[in-house]
């Protein structure tokens, strides 16, 4: 599903995504290498025309590995150890493009927001299928963990019961909406 149709179904969830995935400039992405063990590379994320969009280097290990398995996981970098400020995890299909019209808006986008300067059909541009969105964020004081999946539509919350376990799941209600819009 595109980044603009769940913002419309689920608008607190894109917002914090957009927070935890965007504004930092940058995110974790996950690929599957040739051998089929993981691969974890760094990645500039961007939303253009309602997609999320990955760019990489021309002839990148990480693209090669998209062009062979589009199977990709999208992760917000952490830079605490408490959880406090969440993780976004998005995962999907990452669908190549090659028409010359969008890799030039995507470049001019990108010139004027981010400041570098992508040549159009001199780097991989990805549109992000999105299949699954998973939050999770924890409480320093309480050792509490919040969970919000889409489109599961589950959330909820489980009590820290000591330093390094939590409780059953309790519903919660904070980033996705009651019922389907």
């Amino acid at each position: 599903m595109r980044w603009a149709e769940i913002k419309s179904r689920e608008p607190r969830l894109i917002e914090f995504g957009h927070r935890r995935l965007l504004d930092p400039g940058v995110v974790l992405v996950a690929t599957i290498r040739r051998d089929g063990t993981p691969r974890l590379s760094p990645v500039e994320p961007y939303v253009m025309d309602g997609d999320l969009w990955l760019s990489m280097m021309w002839g990148s290990t990480k693209a090669r590995d998209l062009l062979r398995d589009p199977r990709i996981l999208v992760h917000s970098v952490i830079t605490s150890r408490d959880g406090g400020e969440g993780e976004y995890k998005v995962r999907g299909r990452a669908e190549p493009t090659d028409d010359a019209a969008i890799q030039r808006r995507y470049a001019d986008a990108v010139t004027d927001a981010l400041g570098w300067h992508p040549v159009p059909g001199q780097f991989h541009l990805f549109a992000v299928d999105v299949t699954d969105i998973t939050v999770i964020r924890y409480d320093d004081a309480t050792g509490d963990q919040f969970v919000a999946r889409w489109p599961d539509g589950r959330e909820f919350v489980r009590r820290g019961t000591s330093a390094t376990s939590v409780g059953e799941p309790e519903t919660y209600h904070d980033l996705l909406r009651l019922s389907p819009a």
